[in-house]
């Protein structure tokens, strides 16, 4: 353990800077948490979700797990997602993913790794469906990097076919939900262009009405 002290020097650095700058800084960290956007991606050490969009602690709610995975029977990812929405009333839900995932490239692959592999189902469930337009890339990195995109997509209908998604617009909350690309070789972030705001978005067998509520028209960002 004690090649981890530098950890905790890294933190006591940290501490100083941040009351330098503001001696209230933790005061006010302490009191509550207001955060406009929930920021689904990818464990990856690569991807730091604060850093890449410049927002400080508690301005960005954060979920991560191995290739940005939104399955709706993961009650940890539901307790997230439902937690930010009632709850915190974020505005924004992005789901990140990144080129280069070791977790998309693992699902493209028929190697056996052990209890991921029935997560990687769910990325396998995805090459399954656009199994035509990925075996048309000859490319085999840009037919990676097409499954990383059409990944981010499915998650975020994931994303759109739950209650939780669907009862705030029910409610008339103000609710996005973006598909983004993070790039590790130049650090930029791209934008799918799968931006959903109403249930109006979503396919007819996927949405959910609650009794005595109309749903909700599409929103303008």
């Amino acid at each position: 353990m004690q090649k981890l002290k530098i950890l905790f020097q890294n933190n006591r650095d940290w501490v100083q800077s941040k009351i330098s700058k503001d001696a209230t800084y933790f005061s006010r960290m302490a009191e509550a948490q207001a955060p406009n956007y929930l920021w689904i991606g990818c464990s990856d050490s690569r991807v730091p979700a604060n850093e890449i969009v410049g927002l400080e602690a508690g301005e960005l709610f954060v979920h991560r797990n191995v290739a940005n995975v939104f399955p709706n029977t993961d009650f940890n990812c539901l307790s997230v997602l439902e937690y930010a929405v009632d709850l915190l009333k974020i505005q924004h839900v992005i789901v990140c993913g990144h080129y280069g995932c070791g977790g998309v490239k693992a699902a493209m692959e028929s190697h056996q790794l052990g209890l991921v592999d029935n997560w990687l189902r769910n990325i396998r469930d995805v090459y399954a469906r656009f199994k035509d337009e990925l075996d048309n890339i000859p490319d085999q990195n840009d037919r990676f990097n097409r499954l990383v995109e059409l990944n981010v997509m499915q998650q975020v209908l994931n994303v759109c076919h739950t209650s939780i998604v669907q009862g705030a617009w029910m409610r008339n909350q103000l609710l996005w939900v973006h598909g983004w690309v993070y790039d590790l070789a130049n650090g930029t972030l791209k934008d799918l262009n799968c931006c959903i705001s109403s249930i109006d978005q979503v396919e007819g067998i996927y949405r959910i009405y609650v009794a005595g509520q109309s749903p909700t028209h599409t929103q303008t960002t």
